[in-house]
């Protein structure tokens, strides 16, 4: 089975394959935070969180508003949702694949020395 749903972005997937970047998506689900206490929760220097948070916001996947001095980043929900539809297409081919691997296993179950034990029996 194929599906026609679009792969993300390859900006998408190389913002989400560096460590501390994941990290604040990570952090950022749980609500928007200031540039800080992300820095502060992913252990990182203030400069370089704000350098992961650009990659992030340049790939669509955070956005930021300003709060006083402050700017606070929080999660966009469409790269994640496009990125969902694709990687659920998947999850399709494993389904199937895993249903042939039982039907196969099954059919192992099925012992062929049974047989030929009831006709030898009769």
């Amino acid at each position: 089975m194929t599906d026609s749903s679009p792969a993300p972005s390859l900006t998408v997937l190389t913002a989400l394959a560096e460590p501390n970047r994941l990290a604040i998506v990570g952090l950022l689900r749980a609500g928007p935070r200031a540039v800080g206490d992300i820095a502060a929760h992913v252990k990182i220097a203030q400069p370089h969180a704000s350098r992961h948070l650009r990659i992030l916001a340049d790939a669509g996947l955070v956005s930021a508003r300003r709060e006083a001095q402050s700017r606070i980043y929080r999660l966009e929900q469409a790269p994640f949702a496009s990125l969902e539809q694709w990687l659920d297409t998947f999850a399709v081919v494993w389904e199937e694949r895993a249903d042939r691997l039982g039907d196969y296993l099954e059919g192992l179950d099925e012992d062929p020395s049974d047989a030929h034990r009831q006709e030898g029996a009769r």
